[in-house]
């Protein structure tokens, strides 16, 4: 198990949220959506092993992620949350509802479906990432300019960008956050389906798609419920993959 950073974003003494964040991402995307939800909520996001300030593991894998937010809990001393996921956090908290279903309370999966990936742009995105010479990168936003030729989405280099840091310890350097050679070689099992055809979770659960993403279809509906029988699916049509940045009051109202 890897002992998992979190952000306490509030709400102290109310019912229980865990946030799981994407792939790439960190619980720092989720500071702003997430202390919105501290009006209902004592909100806790969390950044997943590889990613962000939790220790870098050469396990990835969906089983050994949904295990880590398992230990996280204990540790926290917190029987049942209300778990949401966001993308490839959606895929681990799928799972964790599913093998553990007396420790979700509510389950909220954010633009991400029960069923297997492949995209093209995640190759493209990881290509870029891992020919960046850090040893003469100058700043994010030289990064940035560099993506381009292999990225073609400004807000995507931006977003990936964001894995890098600055060592204050060495002159000029940089280093990715992500655990990106462990990251790279789990892609096409990161894309895959996390739970298998037999995964039931029979409580409450909310998932909320993005109108403009290409992620959930409405094809998509019928599997979803396949796997979790009390789903509500939720369209927010101003919105692609991060309707927790791109229409967060609406987001934030579905929740609540």
């Amino acid at each position: 198990m890897v002992k998992l950073f979190h952000r306490d974003l509030g709400g102290a003494g109310k019912p229980p949220l865990v946030i799981l964040h994407g792939l790439l991402g960190s619980s720092r995307n989720w500071q702003t959506a997430g202390r919105d939800l501290t009006e209902r909520f004592h909100v806790s996001a969390l950044d997943l092993r590889n990613h962000g300030s939790s220790p870098h593991a050469d396990e990835m894998t969906y089983e050994a992620m949904a295990g880590d937010v398992v230990a996280w809990m204990d540790a926290q001393g917190l029987a049942r949350v209300t778990l949401l996921g966001h993308s490839m956090g959606g895929k681990v908290a799928m799972l964790l509802a599913c093998r553990h279903p007396q420790r979700v309370t509510r389950l909220i999966v954010v633009d991400i479906a029960p069923k297997d990936y492949f995209w093209a742009g995640h190759r493209a995105e990881f290509a870029a990432m891992n020919e960046l010479d850090l040893a003469s990168l100058q700043s994010r936003a030289e990064a940035e300019l560099r993506f381009e030729a292999r990225v073609d989405d400004w807000a995507m280099r931006k977003f990936i960008a964001t894995n890098l840091e600055r060592m204050p310890d060495v002159a000029g350097g940089w280093r990715w956050v992500i655990n990106l050679p462990v990251v790279t070689e789990a892609l096409p099992d990161l894309e895959r389906n996390s739970i298998a055809a037999g995964d039931r979770f029979p409580g409450p659960t909310l998932f909320i798609v993005g109108g403009r993403s290409r992620y959930v279809s409405a094809t998509d509906h019928a599997l979803i419920v396949g796997h979790f029988s009390a789903a509500r699916v939720e369209t927010i049509g101003e919105s692609g993959h991060n309707p927790h940045m791109e229409a967060r009051a609406a987001f934030v109202a579905l929740i609540e």
